[in-house]
């Protein structure tokens, strides 16, 4: 960065093509996106979640970016040695969707191509949008490292995929078997439970009547899938039912198929559900799957992978499940079988990829016995080694790791990580190996490879050490993990976050981060989730490239916090383009201001011939120092973001900045101390809007300092001390400007025109006399009829009253004042002051305050109430003469 400030003024508005492109190259080619080596400081590393490389980055993902590279970018600028490792991840079934619907535009399908060739196609496409995720990414501001990007099918992820793999068959926490999974018949593969959508559907009830073999009796049972009768190998009744204990061990003759099946007694049955006896169709239910495998009961499946009856459905074989439905409900009504039909709205699962109704079917899958690796995963975030952030997922998270279901983690897919078993040809015996292998090394007989893959959430489990290099002992390793945070959107806190915890754990040994921030979605202005269908999408590069990456990324920022839904408006982008557009002109102002001074540097807080405001605004800055250090270390972002805005927006532009005008304009001693703080205030707000708003931060202070570095590696600045004294003396006179222009423009005074008035206070005189050219300029005072009394004025029957706390206004408003306006005003603050003594009264005269509150607060309450008491009494005489 140069060492002289720029000579030419800047632009009358940021305009966000102009420099972002251009300063995003420059950081990078810096190098400024890798850690620093400083061996003093604790790195503080974020892994970043890996966008499917499928398609185009949306709102969540800009969400992501913003408020990781917030953090990012303030851990930098405090001197840690900061990491932000980006990726892609391949994205399993909706990558291989996506290529399947493209070649199908060529009359293809993977069949027809073959394994090889169909994956050369995906690879094809993988490599042509993986680039598009970088740009995009790229355009938000990411500063993340992109030396180290990483894709989940690289070299080095799919070693550690089979290194872990191996790991837990050899511990016995992977296994094979035939067991009942989630079957998308659309997708045509197996699914995990997380992998499920359960969405309320409006359908029926059906009661059907089977006949007790040998009997005149029928028992009732009522079913949401009639269909699946078919299957049933028996009945269930609760064994302390006495409607139905004369019935258990009896056989019933299953409608339609006409085979024998026993009435049974479990105690799952709900008593209250339906009849209280319901079928029991092992293989198409996960309920009657273990209601099965306790009695002992066949296990008999009547439709096939692709969704279609099989053999076993009888005379509806060939029917899709819907068409059997039908008939079979018509069969049933024919043979008199079906007693009733009752709407019902139940709950019914859905592929959370392509939508499609899943069928629970037995199938031969791979499976990881969950409950071993859960438990120190759930004993980590016990013991605080892992906290959330907002803590009430913290027993979200809990409550699924105590209640852990085995995870089907094969996928009969051709893209993907294809699992590492290989049986032998002579007997089918596996061997796991991390290598492909033609011959078992053991025998030299021939083998093939399984020809499934692995669920793609057990590669991105891995990320947190497979993108550091494990399974190698790297440098990357050593230094970078465990990490500090994972960010990423309370959904997947389940697919996600909690098996990077329990794979952390059990091959690295401790969990992979010791926070984890918890996001929400981003929703539209109505508070609806966005999509397509709706026509509600907004897309971050079309907004960016119209409103810029700042004003986006301060909107996201703004608008959120930790674990709540935001809404996002186009006029809440507009709101922070204008902020972005306030603090330009800002920096504009106090350029031309203080042109004949030196740049800020490094200089520290001025001290030199500082007025009560210059005292003022510089005891706020380092309050909001403070305040957004802290905010930003308990990971407040939303809340650091509005302060900052507020700040900026309200007390130095609007307030300060228009306080210096005046002594911009007086001698030289008083301009200096003036513009070296006005310098001062720039340089902290632009450090710390800068992980913000980074581009029009940098633009800024490559103008306005000569610090030697440019602001994105530039240090975080210190909070220095407070000055109370102004700080409450400023506040009071804020709020005597505030109601002077508010009676002005209640009694209809024209703006322009310039007033008397009488100031008088017991206690801030001095002070107020030090600004009487700053007071007279935003009151609209005029100067030479701006008095200062040495005692109590008493105002004229037509004069306004303005009293806070005990100073008072008098506003000679003969002539200029609406009498009727003027009472109303009166009769406010008279209200508002009463309402305040009495809550100070109350205060004061309970004991228990009195004796165990500090003697400085009680004595400042006294002091207060003195003072209110004083404006009550000086507003009670302006009441009495305006009658």
């Amino acid at each position: 960065m140069t060492e002289t400030r720029q000579s030419a003024p800047l632009a009358s508005s940021f305009i966000p093509g102009d420099v972002e492109q251009g300063m995003y190259d420059f950081w990078d080619s810096q190098g400024y996106f890798r850690p620093n080596d400083r061996a003093d400081r604790e790195p503080f590393v974020v892994i970043m979640p890996p966008p499917n490389v499928t398609g185009e980055l949306h709102l969540g993902h800009a969400l992501m970016v913003t408020i990781e590279d917030i953090m990012i970018r303030y851990h930098r600028m405090l001197g840690d040695p900061t990491l932000w490792l980006p990726g892609a991840d391949h994205a399993g079934i909706g990558g291989q969707w996506v290529v399947e619907r493209l070649i199908a535009t060529e009359g293809l399908s993977r069949h027809d191509l073959g394994r090889e060739a169909f994956l050369e196609r995906v690879w094809a496409y993988m490599d042509q949008y993986r680039g598009r995720i970088r740009e995009q990414m790229r355009i938000l501001g990411a500063s993340c490292d992109w030396s180290r990007f990483a894709f989940t099918m690289d070299a080095g992820p799919s070693k550690a995929v089979r290194r872990t793999f191996k790991h837990l068959y050899d511990r016995g926490l992977i296994y094979r078997s035939e067991r009942l999974i989630s079957w998308c018949p659309r997708c045509n593969t197996a699914l995990s439970d997380l992998e499920v959508d359960h969405h309320d559907v409006k359908g029926h009830l059906w009661h059907l009547a089977y006949p007790i073999e040998g009997s005149d009796e029928t028992i009732v049972v009522a079913t949401t899938r009639p269909e699946t009768m078919l299957g049933d190998t028996a009945v269930a009744v609760h064994p302390d039912d006495a409607r139905y204990t004369h019935l258990i061990g009896k056989q019933v003759r299953l409608p339609i198929v006409g085979r024998l099946i026993p009435v049974i007694a479990d105690d799952a049955v709900d008593m209250v559900f339906g009849s209280g006896a319901v079928k029991v169709t092992p293989a198409h239910d996960p309920n009657d799957f273990e209601m099965g495998r306790r009695h002992e009961l066949p296990f008999v499946t009547i439709m096939g992978f692709t969704g279609i009856m099989n053999e076993n459905a009888g005379p509806f074989e060939g029917l899709s499940v819907a068409d059997a439905r039908i008939a079979v409900v018509e069969r049933l009504t024919s043979d008199g079988v079906l007693i009733k039909t009752e709407n019902h709205t139940h709950s019914v699962g859905h592929c959370d990829r392509c939508g499609s109704v899943v069928e629970p079917l037995i199938s031969l899958q791979w499976f990881v016995r969950m409950a071993d690796l859960a438990a120190p995963a759930a004993e980590a975030v016990r013991s605080g080694q892992v906290t959330f952030i907002p803590d009430r997922f913290t027993g979200v998270f809990l409550n699924w790791m105590d209640n852990i279901r085995d995870w089907c983690i094969s996928r009969q897919l051709w893209w993907g990580h294809r699992i590492p078993v290989w049986y032998r040809e002579s007997d089918g015996a596996p061997i796991v190996s991390e290598v492909d292998i033609d011959v078992d090394p053991a025998t030299g007989e021939p083998v093939h490879q399984d020809p499934d893959v692995l669920d793609t959430w057990f590669s991105s489990g891995l990320w947190p050490f497979s993108t550091l290099g494990w399974p190698e002992q790297t440098e990357d390793l050593r230094q970078f993990y465990p990490g500090s945070v994972m960010e990423t959107g309370y959904e997947i806190i389940f697919f996600w976050v909690a098996r990077m915890v329990l794979f952390g754990i059990e091959m690295m040994g401790e969990p992979p981060f010791h926070t984890v921030y918890l996001h929400g979605t981003v929703r539209d202005a109505g508070g609806l989730k966005m999509s397509k269908t709706k026509g509600n999408v907004m897309d971050p590069t079309d907004l960016t490239a119209e409103y810029g990456a700042d004003a986006v990324r301060f909107a996201l920022a703004s608008h959120g916090s930790a674990g709540v839904d935001s809404r996002l408006s186009i006029s809440s982008i507009e709101s922070s383009r204008n902020f972005v557009n306030k603090l330009w002109n800002a920096c504009r102002f106090v350029l031309t201001a203080t042109a004949d001074l030196p740049a800020a540097g490094e200089a520290g807080r001025p001290t030199d011939g500082l007025s009560l405001a210059d005292r003022w605004i510089l005891s706020r800055t380092e309050a909001v120092v403070d305040e957004t250090t802290r905010l930003l270390d308990t990971h407040q972002y939303g809340e650091a973001a509005r302060q900052l805005r507020e700040f900026v927006w309200s007390e130095v532009c609007d307030w300060y900045i228009e306080l210096s005008k005046v002594r911009l304009r007086a001698d030289e001693a008083a301009k200096s101390a003036t513009g070296t703080t006005l310098q001062y205030v720039i340089d902290r707000v632009l450090r710390l809007l800068h992980p913000f708003i980074p581009f029009v931060t940098e633009a800024l202070w490559r103008v306005s300092s000569t610090g030697g570095s440019d602001l994105i590696v530039a240090d975080w600045p210190e909070a220095g001390d407070r000055d109370p004294a102004a700080e409450a003396t400023m506040t009071n006179l804020f709020e005597v400007v505030t109601r002077i222009r508010n009676a002005r423009a209640e009694s209809n005074v024209e703006p322009g025109r310039w007033i008397a008035a009488t100031v008088w206070s017991p206690t801030q005189s001095e002070a107020l006399r030090s600004l009487a050219g700053e007071f007279s300029m935003l009151a609209r005072i005029a100067a030479d009829e701006l008095i200062f009394a040495e005692s109590a004025p008493t105002p004229g029957p037509h004069d306004a009253v303005i009293a806070v706390g005990d100073i008072v206004v008098i506003l000679p408003m003969t002539g200029l004042v609406d009498l009727d306006a003027e009472r109303i005003r009166i009769g406010k603050e008279l209200g508002s002051a009463r309402s305040e003594l009495e809550r100070i009264d109350r205060q004061l005269n309970n004991a228990n305050f009195v004796e165990r509150a500090p003697a400085k607060v009680v004595g400042d309450m006294r002091s207060r109430r003195e003072a209110v008491a004083d404006q009550i009494a000086v507003l009670d005489r302006r009441q009495s003469e305006l009658g």
